[in-house]
């Protein structure tokens, strides 16, 4: 290890500790979920066909809502990412006609064309209408929600928890408290939804617990570990998380069938090793945001600012810079280490991305992984990490891609 990593590990000690009780207090609270809900052998099993008694699904749907101290929850494989949650949430609560407000500006990427295009079946197709107000920095615009809010009959607030490729805090959830709190004080009957992809077990509540109705995310992201091989969920009010399971099988039928063959075990394991995860990718986080601010570049958050979410930004302001980043992040992956990621078009984003994500799942960013988009100023965004040694390692590949300049 070189000395500036051996640096930043000695002055983030403390950081490090307080990450730590965090993933003590989260862990915790997953075991008592489990064994409230008397998680046995027999829920790792897999069904076919209907999935009419399959008690895995049921139980891990379960344990997922007690965890999020919420009524009902939705944990499927069927669903395929977290954008595939959110949306699902989005068409199963909302009416044609319907108002939303996004309190957190432009909702990420892959969801431009689920809200605005036409023709694809979008919420614009469905005459839903979305409108945005942006972060005054790293808060609310109470003042412009609350005029808003007052003058329209808005059905849904809605919340990113985390930046996506907007440079800004990931909300904490003391602030999802707040516009909680400041959207059901001036109508009570406004559901406030919350995309909570990357922010799982990073503090010690989850944005149900505080206020919001409904939210959703991945379980390829920090909620599965890095063993859940696939899925999605949604969780929250009892009512609301009915009609989202409306809309993933049929009105009819909701939850009480799906099954999966491949059998629950991984999604299981996986939640069980969540705390522990987030704790080693908050971790990588630090050390990345610790060396690199002391380059000169501009990082968020920075080391002693609040995380809400295990993404670290970094402005890197040149595109071949960031082409280089995100190679060093692959060249140390335990899969396709081999692989020169390049710039590409991928579906669902504006701009050609560069990702770099060599992982035993395929696309999980609770691994350890780095993306972003080839646009101004060039900013990389890093994520996720199974272990800390593997983070230290990417690091000094960075350090060294970076010092060639």
């Amino acid at each position: 290890m070189n000395k500036e990593i051996a640096e930043a590990l000695n002055n983030t000690k403390e950081i490090f500790e307080e990450i730590k009780e965090i993933a003590l207090f989260n862990q915790k609270k997953v075991i008592d979920a489990f064994r409230n809900n008397a998680v046995a052998l027999r829920h790792f099993n897999g069904t076919t066909g209907y999935g009419s008694d399959d008690v895995g699904r049921e139980t891990l749907c379960k344990v997922v809502a007690e965890i999020f101290e919420a009524d009902k929850a939705i944990v499927s494989p069927l669903i395929a990412s977290g954008t595939a949650a959110i949306t699902l949430a989005l068409f199963g609560v909302l009416r044609p006609k319907d108002k939303v407000l996004s309190v957190t500006g432009k909702p990420y990427d892959t969801l431009t064309d689920v809200v605005y295009k036409e023709g694809i079946g979008s919420l614009k197709d469905f005459e839903i209408e979305f409108d945005t107000i942006d972060l005054l920095g790293d808060t609310f615009d109470f003042e412009a929600i609350s005029n808003y809010l007052r003058s329209n009959k808005v059905k849904m607030v809605y919340i990113q928890r985390s930046r996506g490729y907007a440079w800004r805090p990931a909300l904490s959830i003391e602030q999802i408290e707040q516009i909680c709190k400041f959207v059901k004080n001036i109508d009570k009957d406004i559901i406030v939804f919350c995309d909570n992809c990357y922010g799982e077990f990073v503090e010690e509540h989850e944005p149900t617990a505080v206020g919001a109705d409904l939210c959703a995310g991945s379980f390829i992201k920090n909620i599965g570990g890095g063993l859940a091989p696939t899925g999605g969920y949604v969780v929250g009010r009892d009512s609301l998380v009915d009609l989202v399971a409306g809309r993933l099988t049929a009105p009819s039928i909701g939850m009480e069938t799906g099954s999966y063959q491949a059998g629950y075990r991984l999604f299981y394991q996986g939640l069980f090793m969540a705390p522990h995860t987030v704790c080693q990718a908050l971790e990588i986080s630090t050390l990345f945001s610790y060396i690199l601010t002391k380059r000169g570049y501009e990082v968020t958050p920075k080391v002693g600012e609040h995380r809400g979410d295990i993404v670290c930004a970094i402005k890197l302001r040149d595109p071949d810079k960031a082409i280089k980043f995100c190679q060093a992040v692959q060249s140390i992956s335990p899969v396709d280490g081999f692989v020169k990621p390049e710039p590409w078009q991928q579906a669902g984003y504006a701009d050609k991305v560069i990702m770099a994500a060599g992982c035993f799942v395929e696309g999980a960013s609770i691994e350890l992984s780095c993306d972003g988009p080839m646009r101004e100023p060039y900013t990389v965004y890093l994520q996720g990490g199974l272990t800390i040694e593997h983070g230290i390692l990417a690091l000094e590949k960075v350090l060294s891609s970076l010092d060639q300049d």
